[in-house]
């Protein structure tokens, strides 16, 4: 049976207006089918469903709101639900979630707490077939700053495997006009979500809030320790530095299974290099979250891809090495270096993604090779760690923040747990 799918996916990648009227017509049939579940089901105004990556994670804003509302009061009598994957192993590995109820994504349970709920909260896109009920307020958070064009503003078309510009176009617009709020963190990601949401076309661009992004709250409370325990349980040596390698997937690297990445690391010259003083925390995107092995490397590579949220990584590194993922705009919250290894630059600027702005503004240097990235990491050593980074890239940097995170102060969740509650009173009120 998988081959039989395999081989249908690849048919289907080569005949993209087969592929979208397969898509309508699945599309089509599940909205049905949700509508069944839906009908006469009496919307709970104390319910709220949180959803982070369409249920692979147990992170992100809407942890971060999930937190701050079991942490207040006033929230005392709402009935708090997390949809996972693996609902009973996630309630298992988080204490946090011993207030919640948990639910499998995908499941009648799933759809009928969806149908229910007065309020969704997700991150990311959620599942086409579940429709906004009159009396409902569903919270778009999103994920990061963009640096790479999203959705609507993509204009390479040879840059996504997966969908032509048209379906691209088509997706977005089913999925965002079901929002009632989205989070935005600047005035700056205001402008881009906008545009790439295609949120002017469609009527709804009073929708985006500028709250802050709920998941930095932890980067302005994070206690010493917190450091040390999250350094224990990832087996970090005392005294080892910790480089966190974040870099993002690209839309033209794909196979049958999946997206694939290549680090474009000697990982054997790295730890002859470097293994003596670091240790490298390696967290890739969860598209290619699966697709490494790093057992030849104990006590030098921790492969963190897995862990459900990034944020706690954040806390314990000293620096940050990515390339044009949206990590750099949380992690600049902490003021500490940021080297940027984009050794695909022009490709990626040109081919693949684009940019909303010019990597000038990006606060570090732009590394091509891996002699550069070697040298810049041995390079920050010395009293205080980072001073030859902030000597040349600290004006840079200080322009960065003001620009990309002015809202930023360890408030974020709380903003945006009041516009939520705001939005629910008001559509009752309709």
């Amino acid at each position: 049976m998988e081959t039989i799918k395999k081989h249908l996916r690849n048919f289907l990648k080569k005949h993209a207006h087969l592929r979208l009227f397969v898509r309508k017509v699945k599309w089509r049939v599940e909205e049905q089918e949700y509508n069944k579940t839906a009908k006469g089901t009496e919307i709970d105004e104390k319910l709220v469903l949180f959803e982070t990556f369409m249920g692979r994670q147990y992170g992100c804003n809407p942890k971060a709101i999930y937190e701050y509302m079991i942490s207040d009061p006033a929230f005392d009598d709402y009935r708090l639900v997390w949809s996972f994957f693996d609902p009973q192993a996630k309630k298992a590995q988080f204490s946090a979630l011993q207030r919640a109820e948990v639910v499998e994504v995908k499941t009648r349970a799933y759809y009928e707490i969806c149908a229910r709920a007065k309020y969704i909260v997700t991150n990311s896109a959620l599942n086409y077939r579940i429709q906004k009920r009159p009396g409902q307020v569903f919270l778009q958070t999103w994920h990061g700053t963009p640096l790479k064009r999203l959705r609507c503003d993509i204009e390479a078309e040879k840059g996504n495997v997966n969908n032509t510009l048209n379906e691209i176009k088509i997706k977005n617009d089913m999925d965002v006009v079901r929002y009632d709020l989205f989070l935005s963190p600047s005035p700056f990601a205001t402008d881009k979500f906008i545009s790439s949401f295609n949120m002017k076309e469609l009527g709804i661009e009073n929708i985006v809030r500028e709250t802050g992004y709920p998941r930095n709250d932890l980067l302005f409370h994070f206690t010493e320790e917190d450091v040390e325990e999250q350094r224990r349980q990832l087996n970090i040596p005392a005294g080892k530095k910790v480089i966190l390698y974040a870099p993002t997937f690209r839309d033209n690297e794909h196979d049958g299974a999946g997206y694939t990445y290549d680090v474009h690391l000697d990982f054997d010259r790295l730890q002859r290099e470097l293994g003596d003083e670091y240790v490298i925390l390696f967290r890739a995107h969860y598209f290619v979250a699966n697709r490494f092995d790093f057992g030849k490397y104990p006590g030098f590579v921790i492969d963190a891809s897995k862990l459900d949220d990034i944020t706690p990584l954040y806390i314990i590194s000293d620096v940050l090495v990515t390339d044009y993922s949206s990590v750099f705009f949380d992690y600049a919250n902490l003021k500490r270096p940021m080297l940027f290894y984009m050794y695909d630059l022009d490709d990626y600027a040109e081919g693949i993604r684009g940019f909303y702005f010019s990597i000038d503004e990006i606060p570090g240097p732009k590394i091509r090779t891996e002699d550069e990235l070697i040298r810049w990491i041995k390079d920050l050593e010395g009293e205080p760690y980072g001073k030859q980074y902030f000597d040349k890239y600290g004006d840079t940097f200080e322009r960065f923040a003001e620009k990309f995170a002015p809202l930023e102060d360890g408030r974020a969740s709380e903003r945006a747990a009041s516009e939520l509650i705001r939005a629910g009173r008001e559509e009752t009120q309709k």
